[in-house]
């Protein structure tokens, strides 16, 4: 199934792969890759690839959806050598690359970007046993991108911030699978709060731990008058 929203297309792939294009032609890939969600897609169509933080780093998921003159955005902490299934650094990849913070706004060709803190909070609901965080804060980052006039957020691995009530954005594409990342019973609550025009959930049911009711979520967006749209991951 495809979600679309006014002049945007959006695929949810699997696990936190999301394609967006416009109806002007741009597309754009946020975290390609990871737990075979891209191992038979070959589209190299990508102008944009958009990569949150070193959990979601995958150097051949992103070939094979960026084309030869792709720009790929990489969060500033993201450290091939500090993550032990991959070992080429995002700088070495056949792309231009650029790095950004967690707190930047800035303009590639027609699409209009913006970053934002993601992390767990110490002693959250989403940390390790010692209460150390899955996601220490500095680590990683959410993305927005606006394409065709219409603003598109996803909050990376995270818990619900304050920052995220503050944003104006048209399609949140949040994480509901929990355990590492804000949960269904978190985002339906900030669904509440930000009112975008549309709740596009993803980051579920990849495996055991993400699992979660996502009918059930469903309705409570719906139930808080937020449109929501279920997208069935292609793989």
């Amino acid at each position: 199934m495809t979600v679309t929203f006014d002049a945007v297309r959006i695929d949810w792939l699997g696990y936190a792969t999301v394609r967006l294009e416009g109806e002007t032609g741009a597309v754009v890939y946020m975290d390609p890759g990871r737990y075979g969600v891209l191992d038979d897609y070959e589209a190299q169509d990508s102008d944009l690839v958009l990569v949150t933080h070193g959990d979601h780093y995958d150097p051949q998921g992103i070939r094979r959806v960026a084309h030869e003159d792709a720009i790929v955005v990489v969060h500033e902490a993201v450290d091939a050598d500090a993550i032990d299934r991959v070992d080429e650094q995002p700088e070495a990849l056949p792309y231009e690359v650029e790095r950004v913070r967690a707190d930047e706004s800035f303009v590639l060709g027609p699409l209009d970007l913006f970053t934002t803190p993601a992390y767990n909070e110490p002693g959250g609901p989403y940390t390790r046993d010692d209460g150390t965080p899955y996601h220490p804060e500095g680590e990683g980052c959410g993305f927005g991108v606006t394409i065709d006039g219409v603003c598109a957020f996803w909050p990376g691995d995270s818990d619900v911030l304050p920052i995220h009530g503050q944003l104006d954005i048209d399609v949140l594409l949040p994480p509901i699978g929990g355990s590492f990342t804000m949960d269904r019973h978190d985002v339906a609550t900030l669904a509440e709060t930000m009112r975008p025009d549309a709740v596009v959930p993803i980051h579920y049911n990849t495996f055991d731990a993400l699992e979660t009711d996502e009918d059930a979520f469903v309705l409570d967006v719906a139930k808080r008058g937020v449109p929501v749209a279920l997208e069935t991951p292609s793989q």
